[in-house]
């Protein structure tokens, strides 16, 4: 019997169940991991319990305006399916918010609330190179673990000549394994969604395709093992004349449990071979050198370097050797790229390829967008510049009329460089005009890819990658101007503001004697003959 639900996330008005199977979690001391992936009938009876409910439709945010509140979107649906499955699991939609107002900053901006996706503040991101763990942006799919470390054992099995499982204390133990400590930028995919949004929605995937602004983007110093490192410790790869290392992938598996399409089942993604051997997959344990916070793993997670977010795996407990790359939902039937002729009435899993490195990107966080900058002839931007791949940024540019002319930010204004991070930037940039004006920049890497110029132009289904030259508009106000500082200089006496802007002024905008003298200057209103 379906049962037809509230729209809303409070988990006293869900009609929980009373009988039926109970999930029970998998391990002492690990707590909200309910292992799927091994047990098929277990994953039918979790598809079973979701379908005797009829569960809201995901909120319409691409057409209609997104709330004003913070957080933005509260996930209803995706908190019920934790209901729904019951056991630990229901209680983990309040416990991974109470990580969040513990581990993050209190002005995160709370893009969904369950799973947790939050960004910081535009101007805080670009304060720093190596991103604070508490501003650091979170893309989260499921509830947060609670995970202890001193019975935490990673298994490594498939393609590997001696399966085992590996204790935390052994992983850490650089007797066995040598140390690694690498500089990393982790982006979502979803960066700049809200641009694509708002000029062509897309896709409502189950989980929400959450409306990112410019900040789902962190740069942290990460340390760890190399990946590599392990399975060497592990006999290596078990190839054969039919499958050769280039054919293999390491599969990664989360403890959160994830829905899709009315399916149960853990978080598994995968990554090739070809990243491992030139140690770019990290198991991290240390961010920043702290604890890896829970929010973001504790007590290990990947981290594959230059690739997309949804690759460093968090809550990581098996990696498993496999031919080919998985096929598992978020690797197979999520995170695929477009053409903009697909869409509802056409899209299938096989006409999008999977997105891995991250192309070059940019993104202007100060001033912000539809700011009214008071200024002297000169407007400071800030931003970030970022490629993936093992690519860097070369040059940024900057132009304050929508790509016409570009300014060069002084290489001294750039930040480190990096193989597998970003630059922080900033740039003075000279501005005679007034009203409104569109500031964009684009970036440059080391192997001469740039930009596309508009939203348009990568514009895709799936609303990923917003790779486009980011766009903002502000008001300009130059003092310079001799009218123009008269009149800062007049609303300031009279303790009167100019914001905003599109408030008129409570005054006369001149009086009548000046008004008569420049009509007849112009020689009136209309002509004499």
């Amino acid at each position: 019997m379906v049962t037809t639900l509230k729209n809303s996330g409070d988990q006293a008005e869900f009609p929980a169940r009373k009988d039926g199977p109970f999930f029970a979690e998998e391990k002492e001391g690990w707590k909200g991991y309910v292992e799927w992936e091994k047990y098929p009938e277990k994953k039918k009876q979790g598809a079973e319990v979701l379908s005797q409910y009829d569960f809201p439709g995901p909120p319409e945010f691409q057409f209609a305006p997104l709330p004003k509140t913070n957080p933005i979107l509260e996930g209803i649906r995706w908190k019920q399916y934790h209901y729904a499955i019951g056991g630990a699991l229901k209680e983990y939609p309040d416990i991974s918010w109470k990580y969040v107002q513990k581990e993050k900053s209190e002005d995160m901006i709370h893009v969904l609330q369950f799973p947790y996706n939050g960004e910081p503040p535009r101007s805080k991101l670009v304060e720093t190179e190596i991103t604070n763990n508490k501003d650091h942006f979170v893309r989260n799919h499921g509830g947060i673990p609670e995970i202890d470390e001193d019975t935490f054992e990673i298994e490594l099995d498939g393609l590997v000549n001696k399966p085992m499982k590996i204790k935390m204390s052994d992983l850490k133990n650089e007797k066995l394994f040598p140390r690694q400590s690498t500089t990393v930028t982790i982006q979502c995919s979803g960066t700049r969604r809200i641009e694509q949004i708002d000029l062509y929605p897309g896709d409502g995937d189950e989980l929400i395709n959450a409306p990112w602004g410019e900040g789902a983007i962190g740069t942290a110093r990460w340390t760890g093992v190399s990946l590599r490192s392990v399975i060497e410790h592990c006999g290596g790869l078990k190839t054969s004349e039919r499958t050769s290392d280039q054919d293999i992938h390491l599969e990664f598996y989360g403890a959160d449990t994830y829905f899709k399409k009315g399916q149960v089942m853990n978080y598994v993604v995968s990554a090739p071979w070809r990243k491992v051997k030139y140690d770019e997959v990290l198991l991290a344990w240390e961010m920043n050198g702290e604890r890896l916070p829970h929010i973001h793993g504790y007590p290990l997670r990947v981290v594959v370097f230059g690739y997309i977010g949804a690759r460093s795996c968090k809550w990581l407990y098996r990696i498993k050797a496999i031919k080919g790359p998985s096929q598992a939902p978020v690797q197979k039937k999520e995170y695929l790229y477009y053409t903009p002729q697909i869409g509802k009435h056409n899209v299938k899993y096989s006409n999008g390829f999977s997105i891995q490195d991250m192309p070059v990107s940019s993104a202007i966080m100060t001033p912000l967008d539809k700011e009214v900058i008071v200024h002297d002839g000169k407007i400071t931007l800030r931003g970030w510049a970022y490629s993936g791949g093992g690519r860097f940024p070369e040059r940024v540019e900057v132009s304050a009329d929508g790509g016409s002319v570009w300014y060069e930010v002084p290489y001294r204004r750039l930040s480190k460089k990096y193989w597998f991070g970003w630059r922080v930037w900033s740039l003075e940039m000279p501005v005679e005009y007034e009203g409104w004006l569109e500031f964009c920049c684009r970036t440059w890497d080391n192997a001469l890819n740039t930009q596309p110029t508009f939203v348009r132009s990568a514009w895709n289904w799936d609303l990923h990658v917003t790779s486009s030259c980011h766009r903002i508009k502000v008001y300009s106000v130059n003092r310079n101007r001799p009218e123009t500082a008269e009149r800062l200089n007049y609303l300031e006496d009279k303790g009167m503001s100019l914001l905003p802007i599109t408030r008129p002024l409570e005054m006369d905008l001149e009086s009548d004697e000046a008004y008569d003298a420049e009509m007849e200057a112009q020689g009136g209103r209309d002509p004499t003959e």
